[in-house]
């Protein structure tokens, strides 16, 4: 894991089209902007979770009604 300090308006790139910018800083939250090709999907990581439970969920129904 790469670990960086940056301040509010500072960014980080991550290849040449994802930008992530800290827009700001209160106590223990830091709020961030990130700029990314549409065909990137960006969730937060609890978001991301829940898609691939549901997502793994759906193909196990679908392989219990095949196998029916």
């Amino acid at each position: 894991m790469l670990v960086l300090s940056r301040h509010r308006d500072e960014s980080i790139m991550i290849g040449d089209n994802i930008v992530i910018t800290i827009v700001d800083i209160r106590g223990d939250k830091v709020r961030l902007g990130i700029q990314a090709p549409s065909s990137v999907p960006v969730h937060r990581e609890e978001i991301y979770k829940a898609i691939q439970r549901e997502a793994s969920a759906t193909t196990l129904d679908a392989a219990k009604v095949a196998h029916s």
